[in-house]
């Protein structure tokens, strides 16, 4: 970091932001503190986000810009984590608590999207994709996008999620057009974050953590983002707008408090409980099967994140327990029942690599080698129609895309090898040689 600053000539007193680190990957297994981070760069505010998305670690003069203290409660939804025997800040913020630094790092950093567009769809489409998805999409970017669109600068379709947060002026708007496509941008629905991090032991169980969680002491089962209460009016608003909704879910708890919100809002709207909106339970990480029963009734739809398995699946394992890491992402079982599953990278939690997520849902195999979950490995086919046709189908765009079939845009990818015919453990190094969007070549190895 203090290589970062000396290297891009940045002053004292300007912001610097950093990304990706992985407490469970660190050899000290904890996160960095402020006065660490002091020790290296005291002179600037300095941000650091954690892999998860979900918290990260602020520098004394960071703290300080955000106005948080001693005497900052903890918001709701939210953690300040405390030096021992303290309330003073160590540093951590977690979910809630961390919005006020990722909503300032992203307004620092609004100024260099055109730069980066380009040279980011350049990336998707090297890795084979063609249409993109980003979630908790706020009012200005989603201008941007739509500007990007209609000045004929898009390669590959993007569909946007406005955020919870704009949901009722998003509806009011007349000039924002949901579920359908301009210039290959669409805003589809509105994403409502629900909960946490199940490697940053902040998603909600109904059982708790069977290993130590950063700012709590008893009956450690995470937390909500949102109140049950809150996640009912956001329910009853989009429904009765016919707003498709997406829910940040990790933990059977906060799936709990969704089924019960889609109940409600039912019931006040005095709709059926299996209209088909298709609300759409993000990563849906640790759904019991009863609530897979339950999305099937409900008509609710899941979109998994096989990649855990890899990256965290040993972390699941010892902090909650064998059972309830087997069942993570349980794209079998799913199926099984009927559901059309999608899986995805939760990009930049893990990579943007297609052909990996297939190969994490395919092998289910850990950092350290181990299987987690074998009954809910997948073959190679289910796992290829998680992130092509279930992947239209779950935005409605099922006439439109997901299958080489006439009459849908000739969108697909050339690989070097056949992923059906390749032995499971090789498909992650399967290469994409050519990616083709509506016919035309957009990339070339």
């Amino acid at each position: 970091m203090k290589a970062y600053k000396e290297k891009n000539d940045i002053p004292d007193g300007e912001w610097i932001f950093g990304w990706g680190y992985d407490d469970g990957q660190l050899e000290e297994h904890r996160h960095p503190t402020k006065a660490e981070i002091d020790a290296v760069l005291p002179n600037n505010p300095v941000y650091l986000q954690h892999t998860s998305g979900h918290m990260g670690v602020a520098n004394s003069m960071a703290l300080k810009e955000m106005n948080v203290s001693a005497s900052t409660p903890d918001p709701d939804g939210g953690i300040i984590e405390r030096m021992p025997n303290s309330k003073e800040p160590n540093g951590l913020v977690q979910e809630t608590a961390m919005y006020p630094f990722v909503g300032n790092m992203l307004q620092i950093l609004a100024k260099d999207q055109p730069k980066h567009f380009d040279s980011t769809q350049e990336y998707y489409a090297s890795n084979g994709i063609t249409t993109a998805q980003d979630g908790m999409t706020d009012r200005n970017t989603i201008r941007f996008f739509q500007s990007q669109a209609d000045s004929g600068k898009f390669k590959i379709d993007l569909i946007a999620l406005a955020g919870y947060a704009e949901l009722q002026s998003n509806l009011n708007d007349t000039t924002l057009q949901f579920k359908t496509y301009k210039n290959g941008f669409k805003i589809q629905g509105t994403k409502i974050v629900a909960d946490g991090s199940p490697q940053g032991k902040t998603a909600f169980f109904t059982k708790p953590y069977l290993t130590e969680v950063p700012g709590c002491t008893h009956d450690c089962r995470g937390l909500p983002s949102l109140t049950q209460e809150t996640i009912n009016e956001l329910f009853v608003l989009a429904y009765g707008r016919d707003n498709q909704l997406f829910v940040h879910c990790n933990g059977d708890a906060t799936i709990d408090m969704i089924i019960k919100a889609h109940e409600n809002a039912c019931n006040i709207l005095n709709q059926p409980l299996n209209k088909d909106r298709r609300t759409i339970i993000i990563h849906a990480q640790f759904a019991r099967p009863d609530q897979l029963e339950t999305f099937v009734k409900y008509k609710i739809e899941p979109s998994f994140f096989t990649n855990h398995a890899y990256f965290w699946g040993d972390d699941h394992v010892k902090n909650l327990g064998k059972e309830r890491a087997d069942f993570l992402s349980p794209m079998v079982s799913a199926q099984r029942l009927g559901l059309k599953p999608t899986n995805h990278s939760d990009a930049t939690v893990t990579p943007v690599n297609p052909l990996f997520t297939v190969w994490t849902a395919v092998n289910r195999v850990s950092r350290s080698g181990a299987i987690i979950g074998d009954n809910e490995r997948t073959t190679p086919y289910q796992a290829l129609k998680a992130i092509t046709s279930n992947a239209a189908y779950e935005f409605f765009d099922k006439n439109l895309r997901g299958t080489l079939t006439e009459g849908k845009l000739a969108d697909f990818v050339i690989l070097d090898k056949n992923p059906l015919k390749v032995a499971p453990m090789a498909i992650k190094d399967i290469q994409v040689l050519e990616t083709i969007k509506e016919g035309v070549c957009i990339y070339k190895k």
